[in-house]
């Protein structure tokens, strides 16, 4: 028999190497082959908490990766796009999800026996040794010979297990001579103490940052047959908590109820522990379990994974709400405004990156944060012409900045999608977002030069006349009304919506140029000043501007959407649509009777 030497040890580390990228290939590509459908679903979740283990489970499974499904919680939350309270049922999934990798790795224990026969030759090919090199042939054949991307990422799938079964096998090769060392058997026999146990398992998968990498060593170390049940079942649970510290390292830079996605993992691992491995070593002591010192292998770590996760889940179901509390115990809630929530943008986080479509909805949920301060903003500057209020310029500054912040981050996260592989939909998600992210921060560029207007009048103690101050009460209606149809638009992605946008705009063009040659009129009749008559004009132009920029929100989801050139759309419906021009005759009488019946 050969001797455990230092060879095994690099044998052990490079298997361990091959283990881990052949999962993070694989689970990347399964991430990217859903489209990151399985992960948006989970912000759409009820209070169902069997549904949200199920989707939970799902997800894992899906994505082979507990940690990656914690991450990916913790950035939910951080979003706004999942509640705090959500996400412990998915925690509960997650953690039986991820059980199955180690059923997968039960494959490398197969005693295939000797003999021949269709029975043993279905045993062997259950043996990894004997079909991952095929299945790496054919993943390389489709990453190499395939045209389209889903075909390719089902390929890296197969190549990414066939090196995950290959790490694998050097595992258990680089531990056979252990087999009958009595130096191993004597260092085993200090993990009977279980508080060793978890300390170790912890600190291993805390360093490795993944517990399928811990559990596959542990079935590594089990093909030498001086394991026992006793021995392994704490060092399970330890590898359980040590996967925690992945998502407790994504907490830095985050909300604090994404954090506290991240201590109610925690939590549930830790106390689990704390609870059932007092509980099994007394029954031990008391009543005796015989296979508690029984040899443990590849199956029986496998159970034992399952049912700790299981036993957790079924333990916690009933005290949901006090998980969540002592999680909030935990992670105290500072004092935030509510202006300070609405001004902080949500959801931009780089966990997302590794999976583009997730991304690509995180940040359609930032934009929409985007849409709503804005619209909010502007329809306060519009007011702010009536009845200039100090507080509510000051609070219409502070959003045009906070503005500013959220069109340099979200265009800089944009890009960083853009350099990832995303579907047709999501490049067409990412330019439209672009496109309206701009439009959204020079409109709010335009709410702060109506509010200098409005200062400007005010400090100066001059007002306009009553049929001027009418004028413009009309015009702000008009383009008030079309920040709401351009601004629901976009949030609903409604392209309804949007087509009512642009018939609207042209009754403001036409509402402007009436107002600039009825201030023409007052200027040459002496009954408006020059200095008032440059203030009018400026609040014109910006109007006039605004409602422009609706114009391009709309114009930009339909030109997305119906893949259509928006200008050549334009002449198209100016000449040819009754429905365009019906709308424009039913917008064109409803604000120019309010200016005194002129016909248009």
């Amino acid at each position: 028999m050969e001797k455990f030497s230092v060879f095994n040890i690099f044998t052990l580390l490079g298997g361990l190497a091959f283990f881990l990228y052949g999962m993070n290939v694989m689970s990347t590509s399964l991430e990217k082959l859903t489209g990151g459908k399985l992960e948006v679903a989970l912000k759409k979740m009820t209070s169902n908490i069997i549904n949200s283990i199920l989707l939970g489970m799902g997800v894992t499974v899906a994505i082979q990766s507990s940690s990656a499904m914690t991450v990916m919680l913790v950035g939910f939350v951080n979003s706004g796009l999942m509640t705090l309270e959500q996400t412990v049922g998915v925690c509960f999934g997650s953690n039986i999800g991820t059980t199955f990798t180690a059923w997968i790795l039960c494959l490398g224990d197969i005693n295939t026996g000797e003999g021949s026969g269709v029975l043993n030759f279905l045993l062997k090919m259950l043996d990894p040794e004997a079909f991952s090199p095929l299945i790496a042939l054919a993943g390389t054949v489709m990453i190499m010979g395939c045209k389209k991307n889903k075909k390719k990422d089902v390929g890296r799938i197969l190549v990414g297990f066939a090196v995950l079964m290959t790490g694998m096998t050097l595992m258990k090769t680089s531990v056979d001579p252990l087999t009958n060392s009595p130096e191993f058997r004597r260092i085993l026999t200090m993990f009977e103490n279980p508080v060793l146990g978890v300390l170790v398992g912890a600190l291993f998968t805390g360093i490795i940052q993944s517990s399928a990498g811990s559990i596959a060593i542990l079935m590594a170390f089990s093909s030498s047959g001086g394991l026992t049940y006793g021995m392994a079942l704490p060092i399970i649970m330890g590898c359980n908590i040590g996967t925690c510290v992945t998502a407790l390292l994504s907490t830095f830079g985050v909300s604090k109820d994404a954090k506290r996605v991240a201590w109610t993992h925690i939590l549930i691992k830790i106390i689990g522990t704390v609870i059932l491995l007092p509980i099994i070593m007394i029954i031990k002591s008391v009543f005796g379990m015989a296979i508690l010192d029984s040899t443990v292998g590849y199956v029986g770590i496998a159970v034992m994974h399952t049912i700790f996760n299981v036993a957790t889940t079924v333990m916690f179901m009933p005290f949901t709400k006090q998980l969540v509390a002592l999680s909030r115990f935990i992670i105290r809630d500072g004092r935030e405004t509510a202006d300070d929530a609405k001004r902080t943008l949500r959801g931009l986080d780089e966990r997302f990156l590794k999976t583009p479509a997730v991304a690509v909805e995180a940040c359609r949920s930032a934009t929409i944060q985007m849409s709503d301060l804005t619209r909010e903003t502007i329809l306060m500057a519009l007011d702010i012409l009536k009845n200039y209020n100090e507080e509510l310029a000051d609070s219409i500054i502070e959003n045009e900045d906070a503005i500013d912040g959220f069109e340099d981050k979200i265009n800089g996260y944009l890009l960083k999608i853009s350099k990832a592989s995303v579907t047709g939909n999501d490049s067409r998600s990412v330019s439209k977002m672009m496109h309206c992210v701009g439009n959204f921060e020079r409109i709010s560029d335009h709410a702060v030069n109506l509010v200098e207007s409005a200062q400007e009048m005010h400090d100066k103690g001059i007002s306009f006349s009553d049929e001027c101050e009418n004028e413009i009460n009309v015009i702000t209606e008009a383009i008030a009304d079309n920040i709401n149809r351009a601004f629901d638009s976009y949030n609903a992605n409604d392209l309804a919506k949007a087509h009512k946008v642009e018939p609207l705009e042209e009754v403001v063009d036409n509402l402007s140029t009436e107002l600039k040659n009825r201030h023409i009129r007052r200027l040459q009749n002496d009954e408006c000043t020059v200095e008032l008559g440059y203030i009018f004009q400026d609040v014109l132009t910006n109007l006039e501007r605004i409602s422009d920029h609706c114009s391009n929100i709309a114009g930009i989801l339909i030109e997305t959407d119906e893949k259509r050139n928006f200008h050549e759309y334009m002449q198209d419906v100016i000449e040819n649509d009754e429905k365009f021009r019906s709308d424009y005759r039913e917008y064109a009488e409803i604000y120019f009777a309010k200016l005194g019946g002129v016909e248009v």
